[in-house]
């Protein structure tokens, strides 16, 4: 058996497509938990598609298992040391709808 890393599927309609900020907390739409990212992403990717004629709702997928168990390293009182993070990772950022960038090469 795999190990369980849980994560949330939660989504809503946003306030302006700038913010990840919701119109209506009471209409939030907690989607499910699911026990690896493959199955939260086919149920992001499903609840996300079904609502694609409106502009403002957004759906996540928040990795609990990072914080439920959380790097021992960052823990408070472990050390001073500073950790780079991957590029696009920002603190309480998941994904959303939203499409990365396709990366582009200049032409000589």
């Amino acid at each position: 058996m795999s190990k369980q890393l849980l994560h949330l599927v939660f989504g809503g309609e946003l306030t302006s497509l700038d913010k990840n900020e919701f119109r209506d907390l009471s209409k939030v739409h907690f989607v499910g938990l699911y026990p690896n990212f493959a199955r939260a992403r086919e149920a992001w990717k499903a609840v996300a598609q079904s609502t694609v004629d409106n502009a403002l709702m957004r759906y996540y997928v928040v990795h609990l298992h990072r914080l439920l168990d959380p790097d021992p390293s960052m823990r408070e009182g472990a050390g001073s040391k500073t950790h780079a993070k991957k590029p696009g990772a920002a603190k309480g950022r998941s994904t959303s709808s939203q499409p990365k960038p396709a990366k582009t090469r200049k032409r000589k």
